[in-house]
């Protein structure tokens, strides 16, 4: 009996859920779910950066000032900018490398730092249209050699990285007549670059520096050039003897600070 009456139940209930289930489908009917390139992204990589958010959602966005640092999950490449971005800090992240398009539109810097990181190459003219950064630090990397720098710069910073002289153009630094502070310390340089007249400071120790001229730091040709803005030359930690060049500071207000054998 009571298998008779359960049977009966169902064939008069199942007519009436099929028609509710098609018209709950034509009026709300069912979507595939589609995968943005984010979410494929993400699905596939799922503990890296993922770039297509906005960069104000994982990192402290101020008025003009962007701070990516130590971003979760691990940020590889420099992120999207807002376009009003004066000042990026983006340190002790692993960016391995800088790419032209990367500030191709941020007209508006005026500070980098990617300190910290894991940059390994940049492409020469990544910087080239930042007519008004001022400051970029690039210091605790993996570069072998330098791409054009903006001549606007007072500051440059690339200490504690593998740059080697046949990767730093000889005249570099010669046209960055702005510049003030250049740290190129704890690397592995032989030869001093040439150096614009407008430095104050120019860090050089720890490398593989043996030797320098006359001219290095001064006119061998003019004793009585001097050299008013040089406030202070680190040369310490290279195989360099100071006293077999006794001409090569004369145009110094100060000797060369640090200790030397």
């Amino acid at each position: 009996m009571m298998q008779l009456r359960t049977l009966i139940l169902t064939s008069l209930l199942l007519p009436w859920m099929f028609l509710s289930a098609a018209k709950d489908e034509r009026v709300h009917p069912r979507r595939s779910k589609v995968r943005t390139g984010t979410e494929a992204e993400a699905g596939d990589h799922g503990n890296q950066f993922d770039f297509k958010l906005p960069t104000c959602l994982l990192c402290v966005c101020l008025t003009g000032s962007v701070y990516c640092e130590e971003v979760t999950p691990d940020m590889t490449a420099v992120p999207a900018l807002p376009k009003e971005t004066a000042y990026l800090y983006a340190r002790f992240n692993k960016i391995t490398k800088i790419h032209n398009k990367d500030f191709a539109d941020m007209i508006t810097l005026r500070r980098i730092d990617l300190s910290s990181n894991l940059i390994s190459e940049i492409d020469d003219a990544a910087f080239s249209k930042l007519l008004h950064l001022e400051e970029l630090s690039l210091a605790e990397n993996r570069l072998t050699k330098l791409p054009t720098l903006p001549t606007g710069l007072t500051l440059f910073n690339a200490n504690l990285n593998r740059l080697r002289t046949q990767g730093v153009r000889a005249t570099a630094f010669k046209k960055l007549t702005k510049l003030a502070y250049l740290y190129l310390g704890n690397n592995e340089l032989t030869a001093v670059p040439q150096l614009p007249e407008s430095l104050h400071v120019v860090h050089l120790h720890n490398n593989r520096i043996a030797s320098i001229s006359d001219q290095t730091f001064c006119k061998g040709n003019n004793s009585h050039y001097i050299r008013s803005n040089m406030d202070e030359v680190r040369l310490d930690g290279n195989p360099l003897q100071l006293w077999q060049h006794p001409n090569s500071f004369i145009c110094l207000e100060t000797l060369p600070v640090g200790w030397y054998n």
